[in-house]
């Protein structure tokens, strides 16, 4: 009996013992209701952020490869990076060598962009089939003179062509600076002009159209036979002349009047002159090849440089006379009489591109093979 009761006080007491549940407070609900709003509010923030910049980046990853034939445009690549998410490879190569490799491969090439050089390869690889065609919102910003009437093309600069001097190697024979391209001509030149091929140089071939353009035909291959008796061999791309005249190689260097050149005169001896009586120029184009694989994210890349922002950033990467008309003339390429730029047709440098070219290689011989 003593035992049972023992036995009953004893579990009463246990029970007594045990916890109660913990009540929980409105307080305490509230603050649990409001962090996992707020985890749920973050996350939601975090999916709109994601879905807003693959919005705004919808080829993020993509790489596209670039054949470029603009000196001082790898610069600008980083900014379009940056912005879009798509890379950028590119192999420096001039448009006339692009244009013999495009049509050896029958214009399968591994590339996507076409940046920069000579207008008269674009033309031919239009004619060939080799390019995509298209029409860019930011064209209507570009001078249709710059650019192909059916969007295989669109220029992206103006590039005028003029003379780089090396004051010392002038001086030490005695000789004034040319002034004109009739100048270049003149025997006491003998030996001193560097100038790259126009069957190479897209710039070199705007050149030599140009100045035929104006002259007229006769009296163009006249100044032409004279220029060619002063010079002992031409240079394979249009980024030697420059160079080679800055060493002390050569007097004068006949080439594109771009930033690159003029930046030249701080380090050289070397005074950059655009000619007083006429400038040739060719648009620097940019195109889409026909056999890309990554065509919208090309798009994406000529509307950038073709925009306002893409124009500023590549005359930033070099100076240069862009072709928007909203983008003004930066003054390292120093001070360019546009009254003196050549009224040429820039379609004959594509129709008129091999007759010319024969009759150049018949003129030069050898010189052109070295």
């Amino acid at each position: 009996m003593a035992a049972g009761l023992a036995a009953a006080v004893l579990g009463a007491s246990l029970t007594g013992c045990q916890s109660k549940p913990a009540e929980t407070t409105a307080a305490e609900t509230t603050a649990a209701e409001t962090t996992k709003a707020e985890t749920e509010a973050s996350s939601e923030a975090e999916t709109t952020k994601a879905e807003t910049e693959a919005a705004e980046k919808p080829y993020e990853g993509t790489t596209l490869n670039v054949m470029l034939a603009y000196g001082g445009a790898e610069a600008a690549f980083d900014a379009f990076t940056e912005k879009t998410g798509i890379k950028v490879e590119y192999v420096e190569i001039s448009t006339g060598k692009a244009l013999a490799q495009l049509q050896a491969e029958n214009g399968n090439t591994t590339a996507d962009i076409w940046f920069g050089g000579g207008v008269d390869s674009y033309i031919s690889a239009t004619d060939l089939g080799y390019l995509e065609q298209y029409v860019s919102p930011e064209a209507e910003a570009i001078n249709p003179a710059y650019s192909d009437a059916d969007g295989y093309w669109t220029g992206l600069a103006l590039v005028p062509a003029g003379f780089l001097v090396n004051n010392d190697v002038l001086a030490e024979k005695n000789l004034e600076a040319p002034k004109t391209w009739e100048d270049l001509a003149d025997p006491k030149y003998k030996g001193e002009i560097i100038m790259a091929s126009p069957a190479i140089s897209g710039t070199q071939y705007a050149i030599l159209n140009g100045t035929i353009q104006a002259y007229g035909e006769e009296k163009g291959w006249e100044v032409w036979k004279g220029i060619n008796e002063n010079v002992d061999f031409y240079a394979q791309g249009g980024g030697e002349p420059g160079p080679k005249c800055a060493a002390g190689e050569f007097g004068i260097a006949v080439l594109a009047m771009t930033g690159g050149t003029f930046a030249m005169e701080a380090e050289y001896p070397v005074t950059a002159v655009y000619p007083e009586d006429m400038i040739p120029w060719t648009p620097a184009p940019i195109a889409i090849f026909k056999n890309s694989q990554n065509k919208d994210a090309a798009k994406v890349f000529v509307d950038y440089f073709l925009s306002k922002e893409g124009q500023e950033a590549l005359r930033e990467a070099d100076a240069r006379i862009m072709a928007r008309g909203d983008v003004a003339i930066p003054e390292a390429i120093g001070t360019v009489d546009t009254e003196k730029l050549i009224d040429q047709d820039v379609l004959l440098f594509g129709s008129q591109r091999e007759a010319l070219l024969e009759k150049w290689a018949a003129m030069v011989g050898e010189k052109d093979a070295k």
